[in-house]
């Protein structure tokens, strides 16, 4: 995307009550790990429904990625990793594209190509035989057979811009900048309903990409490093993934590396792979969801 605890006071009875009570303390207290060996952590369960979880997460494993991949889309489709890019002129090597990653290199095989001079690719999402792919601020969007990836024909959505994109096997759910969702008839194409992403009773925008997990979306945010677990019926936020560490790693190993972008989830494997734009690696990581 170009955008060019509280306290608590307690007297303890004996020496016995502390030392529970620091057990207790300690023990439920989650934990964020970035080593495959540690098990990932239960979700935080907040005491007041309106907070937002803290999800804890484990490393897997981590993959090449092409450093000339200006990420804006990831997802899962029969058993592959696919990648959408987009072009930007701060970065002139970069193109509008996706295609399958190769995890040994980290290069896309590309199956489709947008003209650069007139399309910055962005989101893309299989559905029912089709691809489905967003472009960001001319309105329009493509469909692709999923198999043999020619082109079947364009589409048009109300947003000004197009971001993001998921599905909840039914519907196409898009991003747009703004903190609302939009689903979209993927034959219509028609808006059925939008949700308005809420964090604490506030509006949250620059929603990016998206990946729709156990009946729940998870979102990117432009510019930041965190996930969002939104509930789709109420556009609440109910968790939140902070990955500033692997943010920091991409960084520290590439220094062109941008914001994290990109949200994959292998259902057969139950993993989830996320990389950023321009980052050296993908990471495969777990987290309860």
């Amino acid at each position: 995307m170009i955008q060019p605890k509280h306290m608590f006071r307690f007297q303890l009875a004996s020496p016995l009550a502390a030392l529970l009570l620091t057990t207790t303390v300690l023990i439920g207290i989650p934990g964020c790990s970035n080593t495959p060996d540690t098990p990932a952590a239960a979700t935080t369960t907040p005491a007041d429904s309106n907070q937002v979880a803290n999800l804890s997460y484990q490393v897997l494993n981590v993959y090449p990625h092409d450093t000339t991949s200006y990420t804006e889309g990831l997802l899962m489709a029969d058993g592959e990793l696919y990648e959408s890019t987009g072009y930007t002129e701060e970065v002139p090597y970069t193109r509008s594209l996706f295609g399958a990653v190769d995890l040994t290199s980290g290069r896309i095989r590309v199956k489709a190509e947008l003209d650069k001079n007139k399309y910055f690719g962005e989101g893309i999402v299989f559905l029912k035989g089709k691809v489905y792919q967003l472009t960001y601020k001319t309105r329009i969007g493509f469909i692709y057979d999923a198999k043999t990836f020619k082109k079947l024909g364009e589409f048009s959505y109300p947003s000004e811009e197009g971001w993001g994109m998921t599905t909840d096997g039914t519907y196409l759910i898009m991003s747009d900048s703004t903190p609302d969702l939009h689903y979209l008839d993927p034959e219509s194409h028609k808006l059925v309903r939008t949700v308005r992403v809420m964090e604490n009773n506030t509006p949250v925008d620059q929603v990016n990409e998206l990946e729709y997990i156990h009946g729940y979306i998870y979102a990117n945010r432009y510019t930041k490093n965190y996930i969002l677990k939104i509930d789709p019926a109420s556009g609440r936020v109910v968790g939140r993934l902070d990955l500033s560490s692997l943010e920091q790693q991409a960084r520290n190993k590439y220094p062109g590396s941008m914001e994290m972008n990109g949200i994959a989830y292998d259902s057969v494997a139950d993993k989830v792979y996320i990389t950023g734009k321009l980052w050296p690696d993908i990471y495969a990581i777990r987290f309860p969801h």
